[in-house]
């Protein structure tokens, strides 16, 4: 049986996912702690989500403008002021050599202690955490991690940009199948369902959709061995040094 052990906050955190909304379904809660704790955190968000919604009515090239703005106000919500977009079309995503230079680049701007990221594993239980992706952006943010960032011969380019090589210490995976690690989020669950709910044009139910999550993230601290009435997010932690 797997012992699971609570995160502790670090200084800095960078965190990559595929999409918009992605780090709220997965993190927010984790994350407004930490902030609350006064860790500086950083989103990196890979595509422009403009494949998500369910209004066909919407124009799908007003998508990313629409999804950035909901991403921003979400992270509001959190505390989180930094975010960039990486712009990768949505839907078809691969853990390209350009796509792990871009976060590399990130991670040697940051200089994060930890990196929060998605499972490049695929959850035969959870399919739709494993979205292609979510995959691929999780394998490409590993990869960045190690050996990319670490490494001061790859992508010379970004030495000429006067970033110097870094070492993340660890990173952290939402969704992943193999969790050995949690947040106790029971005090900052009502500010996760708040940055859920930013994210308007991809919900077309929300009050099943937070019931979903308020469910889900119960079943989490119940898992962990928290008393009833708690709320936790589940990681599985992997140590860089």
């Amino acid at each position: 049986m797997t012992e699971f052990v609570e995160l502790q906050p670090v200084e800095k955190v960078l965190v990559v996912v595929a999409h918009p909304d992605d780090v709220d379904f997965g993190s927010a809660g984790t994350i407004a702690k930490w902030v609350s704790l006064g860790t500086q955190v950083a989103y990196c968000i890979v595509t422009d989500g403009d494949a998500g919604g369910f209004d066909l009515a919407i124009d799908r090239s007003k998508m990313p403008a629409i999804r950035h703005r909901e991403q921003t106000n979400a992270a509001n919500v959190v505390g989180v002021s930094d975010l960039t977009f990486l712009g990768y079309k949505d839907g078809e995503l691969q853990a390209t050599m350009g796509l792990r230079k871009d976060i590399s680049r990130r991670i040697r701007q940051f200089r994060p202690d930890r990196v929060l990221c998605q499972s490049a594993e695929r959850n035969y239980e959870r399919i739709y955490a494993s979205h292609p992706d979510h995959l691929a952006a999780a394998e490409a943010t590993l990869c960045a991690v190690y050996p990319d960032s670490r490494n001061p011969f790859a992508f010379p380019e970004l030495l000429v940009e006067g970033l110097e090589a870094y070492s993340v210490n660890d990173i952290v995976m939402q969704a992943s199948p193999n969790p050995n690690s949690y947040t106790d989020i029971t005090d900052f669950v009502d500010k996760k369902l708040a940055a859920i709910l930013e994210h308007t044009s991809q919900m077309p139910n929300p009050d099943e959709t937070i019931e979903f999550v308020k469910a889900w993230t119960s079943q989490s601290a119940e898992a962990v061995g928290l008393p009833q009435g708690r709320f936790a997010e589940l990681y599985q932690r992997v140590s860089t040094g």
